[in-house]
Order: C-alpha cells, then sequence, then structure tokens
C-alpha cells in the first residue's frame, strides 16, 4: 500500500463513485477508510468511529468475524473459482443451495439461484418472472408493478422498476410496461391520513384499479420491499404486505420480495415476508448473506414456480440466464459460514431489541430537536426525516444534513444521509452501550446543525 499522503493526494482523481456526482467527489473527496474492528471503523488518519451504517445495510456480524474470513481463506486454497454454468459445479455450493432451502422453508422458498450481488438477483426476479408465466401459457404477462420509493438496484430491469427517480431520471427511457403505487408512507402520502392501515387500503384499492385498467393477464408480477430501506426506511402498516399478496393470488401475479437488505434478521424477524407471514414467489437477497465480505447474491424460489420450470421438458424451461460469478465457491464458503453464525449468535433477536432501544432514543431526540420532523424503523433499521419546518413539513436543507452528518462522524459515530434522511443500520451485533453511543452522537450533531 502506497503512503497515506499519496492516497490522500489522489483520493477520487482517477476513478468515479457510485451514488455520486464526480465534480463534487474531487471538490469535497470521500472519507478514505482503512481498517474494520467489531462495530468500529477506521479512517485514513486514525479516527476510530462506531459504524452506525453497516457497510451498506450488509456487515450484520461486524468487522471481526473471524469464522467468515477464515472460510473464505480456506476456499481461496482449495479452489478459488469454477463456473457453474451447465455441466459443473463445487461443492460448497451444493451444500450451501441444501442450507438456504432449510433457512428459507417458513417463507415456502426452497430452491436458489446465485447471483454476484442485490441488483443481479433482483434482475434475475424479473426475467425469471417472465419466463414463468411462458412456461405457462401466457406469454403476455409482462407487466411488472412496484412502489414509489421502492429501491430495486441499479441495471435496467431493477431502475425501471425503482420509485426513486434519483436512479432514473438521467437513464431514461427504461423498461416500458412498468407501473407505480404510492409508497405506505404514513408521514408523506397523497391520501392525507397519517394511519397506516387507511393508507394500506387506499394503495390495495388502486393495485386493484391498475390490474383491471392494464389487464391482470398482461402483468408478471408485483415486485417490493417489505420494509423500503434506501427510499427512507418506510414501515409499512402491519396488513399491506398481506393485502398485496392476496390480490396477486386472486389475479394470478407473482409476487417478488426484494429482501437484499431485510433478510438475515434486520427487521427483528428472520425476513421481512416472515415478520408479516406472507410467503412470496420469489425473494432476493445478498448483502448480509455474506457478511459483505464477498460479493455474492441468491434468488430463492418458491416450489410453485419451481414445479412449472421442473415439469417442462421444452426448452421454454432452459434458464438462458446467469452471470460469470453465479455460486462462487468462495462466495458460497463465506455464506455458509456467515448463515452459520447468524444463527449462533441470532441476531434477529438482538435486532428487535436494540431496535426498540434505538427508535425509542430516536424519539427523545425529535422531543428535544425541532430538526426532526418524523421518526420511524423497524428492527436495526432506523431513518429520522430532517425538517426545516414541522408543520409545512418543509426538507431540511442539504447543507443542514450535511453538518449533522459531519458534525456525528466527529463525535465518533458514522452515519448515512439520503435527501433529508439520516438512515441508521448499524451491525446486528450492537450492544445497548453501542446505541447510546449512536444517540449521544446524533444529538451532537443535531445540536450543530441548529446553530
Amino acid at each position: 500500500m502506497r503512503e497515506t499522503n499519496f492516497l490522500i493526494e489522489n483520493n477520487a482523481r482517477h476513478l468515479w463513485h457510485p451514488m455520486a456526482h464526480p465534480a463534487e467527489m474531487q471538490a469535497t473527496p470521500p472519507r478514505i477508510i482503512n481498517a474494520g474492528e467489531g462495530v468500529e471503523i477506521v479512517d485514513i488518519h486514525g479516527k476510530k468511529v462506531l459504524d452506525a451504517v453497516g457497510g451498506l445495510w450488509n456487515v450484520n456480524l461486524g468487522y471481526s468475524c473471524e469464522p467468515v474470513k477464515e472460510a473464505i481463506r480456506r476456499q481461496l486454497d482449495e479452489l478459488p473459482y469454477y463456473s457453474t454454468f451447465r455441466g459443473t459445479t463445487n461443492s460448497p455450493l451444493i451444500e450451501l443451495s441444501y442450507e438456504l432451502a432449510e433457512w428459507f422453508r417458513e417463507d415456502g422458498l426452497t430452491r436458489s439461484f446465485f447471483t454476484s450481488g442485490g441488483s443481479d438477483s433482483v434482475e434475475t426476479c424479473l426475467r425469471l418472472a417472465r419466463q414463468y408465466h411462458k412456461l405457462n401459457g401466457q406469454p403476455e404477462r409482462t407487466k411488472f408493478v412496484a412502489l414509489k420509493k421502492g429501491y430495486h438496484g441499479t441495471h435496467f430491469g431493477g431502475a425501471s422498476v425503482n420509485g426513486n427517480a434519483n436512479f432514473r431520471r438521467n437513464y431514461e427511457p427504461l423498461l416500458p410496461g412498468v407501473y407505480h403505487l404510492p409508497a405506505p408512507y404514513t408521514y408523506r402520502n397523497p391520501f392525507d391520513t397519517t394511519d397506516g392501515a387507511v393508507i394500506a387500503k387506499a394503495i390495495a384499492r388502486l393495485f386493484e384499479d391498475e390490474i383491471a385498467f392494464q389487464g391482470a393477464d398482461t402483468i408478471a408480477a408485483l415486485i417490493m420491499e417489505p420494509v423500503l430501506g434506501a427510499g427512507g426506511v418506510i414501515v409499512p402498516h402491519e396488513i399491506f404486505m398481506p393485502l398485496m399478496r392476496e390480490i396477486c393470488d386472486r389475479h394470478g401475479i407473482l409476487l417478488i420480495a426484494d429482501e437484499v437488505i431485510t433478510a438475515f434478521g434486520r427487521t427483528g424477524a428472520w425476513t421481512g415476508s416472515r415478520l408479516f407471514g406472507v410467503k412470496p414467489d420469489f425473494m432476493s437477497t445478498a448483502k448480509a448473506i455474506t457478511n459483505g465480505y464477498y460479493p455474492f447474491g441468491a434468488v430463492m424460489i418458491s416450489d410453485k414456480v419451481a414445479e412449472a420450470f421442473e415439469s417442462n421438458k421444452t426448452a421454454a424451461g432452459s434458464i438462458g440466464h446467469g452471470y460469470t460469478y453465479s455460486g462462487h465457491p468462495v462466495g458460497a464458503a463465506a455464506a455458509l459460514a456467515t448463515l452459520k453464525e447468524t444463527r449462533k449468535h441470532n441476531v434477529a433477536a438482538n435486532a428487535k431489541a436494540r431496535g426498540d432501544e434505538l427508535i425509542a432514543g430516536l424519539e427523545a431526540l425529535k422531543a428535544r430537536h425541532e430538526l426532526i420532523g418524523d421518526v420511524r424503523g423497524k428492527g436495526l433499521m432506523c431513518a429520522i426525516e430532517l425538517v426545516s419546518d414541522r408543520e409545512k413539513k418543509a426538507g431540511a436543507a442539504k447543507d443542514v444534513v450535511q453538518k449533522v452528518q459531519d458534525v456525528t462522524y466527529d463525535a465518533g459515530v458514522m452515519v448515512r444521509t439520503s435527501g433529508a434522511n439520516v438512515i441508521l443500520s448499524p451491525p446486528l451485533i450492537v450492544t445497548a452501550g453501542d446505541v447510546a453511543r449512536i444517540l449521544t452522537a446524533l444529538d451532537a450533531g443535531l445540536t450543530a446543525a441548529r446553530g
């Protein structure tokens, strides 16, 4: 590794960062993170902070999970790579497919298709959903319905079903035949209510209306996050996802649960679908499946969908889709070790307990800081929405949001901002003391931003 001065001088000079303006990164270079231990990260200047971002929603077990690191080392020595395209596979992948079938059996998902990450997993769900209907003699079922504020990665299919203009506008035109419903957002919605059940029923009626307008026989799937993540941690009422599942069933529409964030315990339940008592037809996963230590993802598939493919005897059932790194043996080994550690530490239970503490603390901050307009969350995915005027719900200015983030960092905690939202998604192994640290640092950030 080159010396510190070289790294600082060349920061953002020769690479473009994802989800950032290249000119802005050159003007204000990003923080350089050099190390991680436990739930903390260390920047290039030696400053150690608690990572309340959890990498990017994915380092559930923290940065010192030795069993996962050791599994990666061993697999690199044994078999660092081989293709899983037809005709070859690898041993850790076979074992992982068995373990995932057991892990997701309660969700009704017993087959897996492996990818390189979340965007790949979403793309796979969209493609297989269309193919499923073709196998069932309904080739006109090509359209998708999604939620505004939803986030589904950045491939063209994923960007098309995304419900945030930031990920769409500069890349349009996108995939045709995609339609969006309002988000189940109690703080901001077109229904003039904060009652989550009323909002859920209103969106369900709009879904029914859209189905009637488009024709049920033209719609392949509804894709949704059980709890919307990047869109601002929007937690729907408990009746929402079951309502959408029932409508899908009645009209022969598949339900894709995008659980790239919510699978493996972040909401306080092992999956977001399970949290709401729903069994999806497809589930996209990635992120925490390897604790963020290796790029890897898995699409989980229901028995109903599996039967349509596995009973087909024609070329129509052949999957003409996959990635060079689908089922990578190192990723599979990392995932096996991660699943074992995830279960061993029962991180879902800790996410629920610590999440309750975090939400309570954020509500207390809201009582002290007019800058906070809304607090929301489930488990260890939480957000505060910053406003310049509570009554008008006017979003806080960009420089105010940045001030909160910067001073919180100076106070020892890394948080993530998205628009006017401060998003918290710490590792699922955080303690009550860690939660207190997050709240104390946020208090300092909010106080400084108040001026």
